[in-house]
């Protein structure tokens, strides 16, 4: 019979496009991929250092697989991984700890050694991760949407961040690779592909092209499909790609732009490369250029040293920004950053009560957004599944919208007209006066 692997992924996009890769290397060598909850022979975490929760979540879930199957192997990679090995090697039940190279090389391991008492620990430093290594997957349950690595590695220094300890310096795929890569991608039949990496706008060192450069032949490949970009700095959001987005509409009107704070005081603490001047004014320039342009926001609250005063500069300053969504995130310490030394620590119950303000903020935005495609028409690409009678889909600038369920409509386009918003998601009728008129009589 054939051995069994499950897989299990924590963090980032980036993180599920390289566990794909992973399970592509077991089933060359003969494994059968099951759900991590099932009984396996094989257990493989690939883990996230962001925030302190996932690594508690990291030790939460080795212990599982440990009581499913006690003669299982079981492997920790990823930026937790790479970061405190000799911490995972010590969790009782992990037999093989690697760094962020190592994971690429898993089937080269010997995983049904008569097991010892100690954990192999097989990392790479940090200094040493310079190689890219490709990988590319899909959403669990979802033919519509692939993640594609494009880049990797950070040379940026955030005070909060362990980010390029874990991954290196700034590395690129080759784009001859990437575009064979998105070919094939959709002919297996994605029609969105979601440009990943650590720092993707960095995109080019060692290749001798910039990031936008790789979006002008993407979109010259032939068919219909779209570009959605993860997440951008905000110092490389450069007018090139606005302009680039506006005139090409496979590229979605859709950018995650990190801030991180709406107080200076704050920007310089976290050695930002900005001031909230320089991100308003992309910000209005962004939707100047792109009137629908659809605009998510990471903010961090609970920095050490952000006051009360601090926090509501960055508050009000949202508020106030033609945004459509927050992603906030509590502040939490992380060893090896200069953050973690720095004197006014906020205590964790402020920081939760900041982080509900903004989350109810964030809210109120995105239903505002939303309003605002009321009576408009919209193409939607609709995703696989059936809930409640709708299927379910996203514009290019990332509205979620609900539609009657057709089967033809599964892992297509469709243009059709906005009626109404509810809890996020708005509901759409046929891009056809009559049937309209038939709608509204009910």
């Amino acid at each position: 019979m054939k051995k069994k692997v499950a897989l299990n992924t924590l963090g980032c996009k980036l993180n599920y496009a390289e566990t794909s890769y992973i399970a592509k290397e077991f089933l060359q060598n003969g494994y059968e991929i099951v759900e991590f909850n099932n009984f396996a022979d094989v257990y493989v975490l690939n883990t996230c250092t962001v925030t302190e929760n996932a690594e508690r979540e990291c030790r939460q879930i080795v212990r599982r697989a440990r009581r499913k199957n006690p003669g299982a192997s079981i492997i920790v990679t990823g930026c937790y991984a790479q970061l405190r090995p000799k911490q995972i090697a010590e969790i009782d039940g992990v037999d093989l700890v690697l760094g962020n190279d190592e994971k690429f090389d898993i089937s080269n391991y010997n995983l049904f050694d008569e097991k010892g008492n100690l954990s192999c620990i097989n990392v790479t430093s940090s200094g040493g991760l310079k190689e890219f290594h490709p990988a590319f997957s899909s959403e669990a349950d979802n033919r519509t949407r692939a993640f594609l690595k494009i880049q990797d590695g950070c040379d940026y220094k955030c005070s909060f961040c362990t980010i390029p300890l874990a991954r290196g310096s700034s590395r690129s795929a080759n784009p001859g690779l990437l575009v064979d890569q998105f070919k094939k991608l959709l002919d297996n039949g994605y029609k969105e592909i979601v440009l990943t990496g650590v720092n993707i706008g960095d995109y080019g060192k060692n290749v001798n092209l910039n990031f936008y450069e790789l979006l002008e032949k993407f979109v010259q490949i032939k068919g219909k499909f779209r570009i959605r970009i993860s997440s951008i700095e905000p110092n490389l959001l450069t007018n090139d790609i606005l302009q680039l987005t506006k005139e090409n509409e496979k590229i979605c009107n859709h950018f995650h732009i990190p801030l991180q704070s709406g107080s200076n005081d704050i920007l310089k603490l976290m050695h930002r490369r900005y001031k909230r001047e320089d991100y308003e004014k992309l910000i209005y320039k962004a939707k100047e250029i792109i009137p629908d342009l659809g605009i998510g926001v990471d903010v961090i609250v609970g920095f050490p040293g952000e006051t009360k005063r601090h926090f509501m500069e960055t508050y009000n300053f949202l508020q106030n920004l033609p945004v459509e969504y927050l992603h906030v995130f509590t502040y939490s310490e992380r060893p090896f950053t200069k953050a973690i030394e720095m004197p006014g620590k906020i205590e964790i119950p402020e920081r939760k009560r900041r982080n509900n303000l903004l989350r109810s903020l964030s809210d109120k935005k995105r239903n505002e957004f939303n309003k605002s495609f009321v009576n408009k028409e919209v193409e939607v690409l609709f995703e696989t599944g059936k809930t409640d009678g709708f299927i379910y889909g996203f514009t290019s600038n990332y509205i979620r919208v609900k539609y009657p369920f057709k089967t033809d409509l599964v892992n297509n386009f469709k243009k059709v007209i906005i009626t109404s918003t509810d809890n996020n998601i708005c509901s759409a009728v046929e891009n056809n006066p009559e049937y309209q008129k038939q709608e509204a009589l009910g």
